[in-house]
């Protein structure tokens, strides 16, 4: 191993919390081309048990830091082609540590366009800048005499020639630039202002018309709406250092001086105070508010991708309903609500639009067809899509089950977010060429209900709308991203070989678009794959993807019964050892938990396979090709509270979270507007991230705090007990019990049953921003 991979290692070992052998034997493995999942599951032994978030964190710091190394090495040869590269400064640049300490001590070597300070030198000034740095008792005005010919008028141009030198050494000195920074980071705030005259326009961001917090401190999401209304020229936002001193001298000119021992009493020192003012406002000030800036940008970044990530997961392992025949429903008000039926499989079996609302209000037309359908296809799911006319679909639907002798089919709320871009992709196009594009969209709703995984795996993850400010962050981290939690989640659960769409088997570890399309292509010109190895038949599949995708591929019913496990065939011989040790059939010993739990794993070790695979052919054989998703449930939407004017302070209410962010989370009500428990009512205790009390899917109780129709802000608690007074004070009057009593009598609506699931607005933030 290299001094530099030794160095890399070292470095990712703290990282991820690991030894420097674990990390080395994962970065081998990553460099044959194995995917992380692969790893995490069937190379234990190899990496000592990393675990697949350790791992992606080791491939994010290794693409990192090998990126730092490629330009650690370019940095030096730029300035050895230069012949400037002395032993001291190579030692320097290889302990650097960060891609900006390595640029701060670039910098004086860096191409740059002809300045002020080149200027000054090529008029013969560098002595005198030398010269008044070195003698601090003389006067620079005398020592500047000596410098007037005909390119210098004057004394007070050979002093300004002198200025831009020094400071520009002052702006390239990378120890002083690197104590600078430190303190800024340390000492810094950022201020948001509003642009004069933009206060209507801008009235989403009347929070930051005057905002003011530490820089250290500022969280991601007020970070991004900052630069969101920087974007939209509504906020003026700078970065600001000793702004509260406003009389004395600032720490920042401290540091400059103490960097070149500038004292306050000696000629010298005098002009040199005035220099290290002149530098750190034109220089120094701007470089590190720039630096600050997009620190800052990268930090928010950072933070809005891992929650976008934490709920794309959230989502994508979501409960299935499971094989059950499902209508689809994509509301609308002028243009029709569209109809799919899909079968237990997700096959699209028939399709219709009504009409129900105005202006065509064709309400017995609108019932007679959805009954139709109903008896014709046993359905047993209904999805309503949550976006426009969605609570009015929900209460149509909720009128016509009543008339439906039992046992009834169950709807529930789901999600629309990404059908639309799902409907006009060229995916939908291919798998639905005779479908109009507006019944892509209801298809894509009642197969999500079924199996969100295998649906939402269509879609382009940031367009699932699950994050916060997803389209002002970095879009290549952020696909980067998404797509590892899209493929961790897609392997966790497992594919059916035999039924898996091209989209799903794409995300299985080692296949990719083009194999998934071959597979799909053998499947329908050979028929259902019988077991794993038939895999090796197809087009362009070799050993090394075949070792990478065989243990996530499932074939139920097929020659080899372990085939439908998680367990991989590299390793059947191992369950077989397994199996003939209990002196059963394979197929009659699979589930049998009681007879494998009287095994001692250490038995079955050998020179290839440990304890930690050991354990895990057990457990699979124990629950064989088991889901890691939980139960399907269904939350309670309140009837007769459809809008948010229906809202009222107090209301008990259930809902599904959509979104969890770094302040709190979001919850669907049915109103068409995500209401926000902010962090702190999201417990009776302390809360330091939400993301350790809700994910998104969960289903959860609330009670009204707040309600802004104007601003479209809904505040809810989850707190048995919330934390506002009025709230509560008037949860708990006769008055307000009273008043939701006629409310509800008024409406003469009962509680629904049913309600959302999966919601996932993809508006959610921005609404609130």
């Amino acid at each position: 191993m290299t001094t530099i991979a030794q160095s890399i290692c070292q470095t990712i070992a703290g990282d991820i919390k690991a030894n420097q052998s674990q990390v080395a034997a994962a970065i081998g493995l990553i460099d044959e081309g194995a995917t992380i999942p692969f790893i995490a599951r069937y190379r234990k032994e190899v990496t000592g048990g990393l675990d697949d978030g350790q791992l992606r964190l080791l491939s994010e710091r290794l693409i990192y830091l090998r990126e730092m190394e490629a330009r650690r090495e370019a940095i030096i040869q730029a300035i050895r082609e230069q012949n400037k590269l002395s032993p001291e400064l190579e030692e320097s640049l290889r302990k650097a540590s960060s891609k900006a300490e390595l640029e701060d001590l670039y910098l004086p070597f860096k191409p740059k366009r002809r300045t002020r300070a080149e200027i000054a030198k090529e008029n013969g000034l560098l002595p005198l800048a030398e010269e008044i740095l070195k003698n601090r008792n003389e006067e620079p005005e005398l020592l500047a005499k000596d410098y007037i010919n005909d390119k210098i008028a004057d004394v007070k141009a050979a002093l300004d020639g002198a200025r831009d030198i020094i400071s520009e050494t002052m702006a390239e000195n990378a120890e002083l630039v690197g104590n600078l920074r430190h303190y800024m980071q340390s000492h810094a705030f950022i201020h948001a202002k509003v642009v004069a005259g933009k206060e209507q326009e801008g009235a989403k961001f009347s929070d930051y018309f005057d905002h003011r917090e530490k820089w250290s401190t500022v969280p991601s999401h007020r970070a991004l709406a900052m630069f969101r209304g920087r974007n939209e020229e509504i906020l003026n936002v700078d970065i600001e250092v000793d702004e509260d001193i406003p009389n004395g001298e600032k720490p920042v000119i401290k540091l400059i001086k103490q960097a070149y021992q500038i004292g306050d009493q000696l000629p010298g020192d005098i002009f040199l105070v005035s220099v290290a003012l002149w530098a750190w406002r034109v220089k120094l000030s701007l470089h590190l508010s720039l630096d600050l800036m997009r620190d800052l940008h990268e930090r928010a970044d950072e933070e809005a991708i891992a929650v976008f990530a934490r709920n794309l997961k959230a989502l994508l392992l979501a409960a299935p309903a499971g094989e059950r025949a499902t209508m689809g429903l994509d509301p609308g008000i002028r243009t029709g609500v569209k109809v799919a039926v899909v079968d237990k499989t997700g096959k699209l079996k028939e399709t219709a639009t009504i009409y129900p609302f105005p202006p065509k209000n064709d309400v017995r037309g609108a019932e007679a067809v959805l009954a139709a359908l109903i008896k014709k296809h046993q359905v047993d799911l209904i999805a309503i899509g949550n976006g426009t006319a969605s609570r009015e679909t929900e209460k149509l639907v909720g009128d016509l089950l009543k008339h439906i002798p039992a046992p009834r089919p169950t709807k529930v709320i789901v999600s629309e977010a990404g059908a639309s871009v799902y409907s006009a992709s060229e995916l939908a196009a291919n798998e639905f060429p005779d479908l109009d594009v507006s019944l892509r969209g209801a298809v894509s709703i009642a197969r999500r209900l079924q199996d969100p995984l295998a649906e939402l795996v269509k879609i382009e993850p940031k367009s699932i709308g699950v994050g916060q400010y997803q389209h002002d962050v970095d879009q290549f981290e952020l696909m980067r991203a998404l797509d590892g939690v899209v493929e961790d989640a897609v392997n966790a659960v497992g594919v059916d070989l035999n039924t898996a769409s091209p989209s799903l088997l794409a995300r299985v570890s080692g296949v990719g678009a083009s194999l998934a399309d071959a597979i799909v292509a053998y499947r329908d010109e050979n028929g259902p794959f019988k077991n794993r190895n038939g895999l090796k038949s197809v087009p362009r599949l070799g050993a090394k993807t075949f070792e990478q995708c065989a243990g996530f591929l499932r074939i139920r019913n097929g020659d080899e019964p372990l085939d439908a496990s998680a367990v991989h065939p590299e390793a059947y011989s191992v369950a077989r050892k397994i199996v003939a040790a209990c002196g059963r059939d394979l197929r009659s010993l699979m589930g049998d938990s009681a007879a494998l739990k009287k095994l001692d794993p250490k038995t079955f070790i050998d020179e290839r396979f440990g304890l930690p695979t050991v354990k895990d052919i057990l457990s699979e054989l124990e629950k064989p090709g088991r889901d890691p998703r939980p139960e399907f449930k269904t939350a309670t939407f309140a009837e007769g509270v459809d809008e948010i004017s229906d809202l009222k302070t107090g209301m008990k209410l259930e809902g599904t979270v959509t979104n969890v962010a770094n302040f709190g989370a979001f919850v669907d009500i049915g109103v068409h507007q995500d209401g926000l428990v902010h962090i702190s009512q999201l417990a009776d205790t302390y809360v330091s991230d939400p993301h350790k009390v809700v994910k998104a899917g969960d289903i959860v109780s609330v009670t009204v705090l707040d309600v802004d129709p104007a601003r479209k802000r809904i505040s809810l608690s989850m707190k048995k007990h919330p934390d506002n007074p009025d709230s509560r004070a008037k949860a708990a009057s006769p008055e307000n019990s009273l008043r939701n009593h006629l409310h509800n009598m008024k409406n003469k609506k009962p509680v629904s049953q049913e309600g959302s699931f999966g919601s996932a607005l993809a508006e959610a933030l921005r609404k609130r921003h």
